[in-house]
């Protein structure tokens, strides 16, 4: 949003900035999380992970609080609406011209955005899964959308280019431990209001301490393999999703240290003032990285230097 003054009150730009202002409402009422981390973020950057968070979060809305008769048909005019902003053409829904204003800037296409809708179809009639359904829900749900902030991350400001298919990687699979953060901390929510249990062979009433031990590993190890590719990220994004990282890791450790029956009935959460010091901490750990990278280099064009230079008489 670059908040200048338009001489036309009704310039598409100003039509643009309106929509994404929507998108950075709706980060800042619905996740302290993810709205922590992507304060750390160049304004541009924030813009548009506002505006991917923006449409998932509506979507979302849509199959898990609506849940009306006519909620496919909902989400089903919303999605072509999304289509439509993403073709570049305008769309009356905010939430949706925001998202294609942000997916033509960094090349977020189709084959990370239908797999998603995809998903959410699957929440409006799929109560419980095997383990081929459920790789492909968290695949729509939480990889892709993965994806999509990666490519905010390596594109704002350029030309989109090709992502390494080890980031990519990396993307999806802190997605994935995301959302499967998530079903674990929403167990009872999802199982009581929803009628839904989303891990396979895993019966929510009867839930053991050892069922949760073995997601939580399983949490654990995705994460894992997403923090090898951090590096590969620019400065501020990477300080950023360290914040998330340490925010679900606090989380993950809160829901392992609950009894199962408990967590069955109790939503476990990270205080707002914890989630504040993680976001500072990765803040700090970023510049003091980067600060050591800056002398490392400069150390090394000094001796580079000294080594070349003509030797005294």
């Amino acid at each position: 949003m670059s908040g200048r003054h338009h001489d036309n009150e009704t310039s598409l730009e100003l039509f643009d900035e309106a929509s994404q202002a929507a998108a950075a409402q709706v980060i800042a009422r619905y996740s302290s999380s993810f709205g922590m981390g992507a304060k750390l973020l160049p304004r541009a950057m924030r813009v548009h992970i506002a505006s991917v968070y923006a449409m998932v979060r509506v979507a979302d809305e849509v199959v898990d609080t609506y849940r009306g008769e006519d909620a496919g048909e909902v989400l089903a005019g919303f999605e072509a609406q999304v289509h439509r902003a993403m073709s570049g053409r305008f769309s009356p829904d905010v939430i949706a011209h925001a998202f294609g204003v942000t997916a033509r800037a960094v090349g977020i296409d189709r084959s990370m955005v239908d797999p998603f809708f995809a998903s959410m179809r699957m929440d409006l009639t799929d109560t419980e899964h095997d383990a081929e359904s459920f790789a492909q829900y968290v695949h729509g749900s939480a990889e892709v959308v993965g994806e999509m902030c990666l490519a905010v991350f390596m594109n704002t400001g350029r030309a989109p280019q090709p992502v390494p298919e080890h980031v990519r990687s990396g993307a999806r699979r802190l997605g994935a431990a995301y959302q499967k953060v998530n079903f674990l901390r929403d167990l009872g929510s999802d199982y009581e209001e929803r009628g839904r249990t989303y891990f396979p062979d895993v019966d929510v009433p009867t839930m053991t301490d050892a069922d949760v031990a073995r997601l939580t590993a399983d949490c654990r190890a995705d994460i894992a393999a997403a923090k090898v590719t951090l590096p590969e990220l620019p400065q501020r994004p990477r300080a950023a999703v360290a914040t998330t990282v340490a925010i679900f890791e606090d989380l993950l450790a809160r829901i392992e240290a609950t009894p199962a029956q408990e967590l069955v009935a109790t939503r476990v959460r990270v205080p707002l003032p914890v989630k504040a010091r993680h976001a500072a901490l990765s803040w700090w750990n970023e510049r003091a990285r980067a600060k050591a990278a800056d002398a490392s280099t400069g150390n090394a064009a000094a001796g580079t230097a000294e080594a070349g230079a003509e030797p005294r008489s």
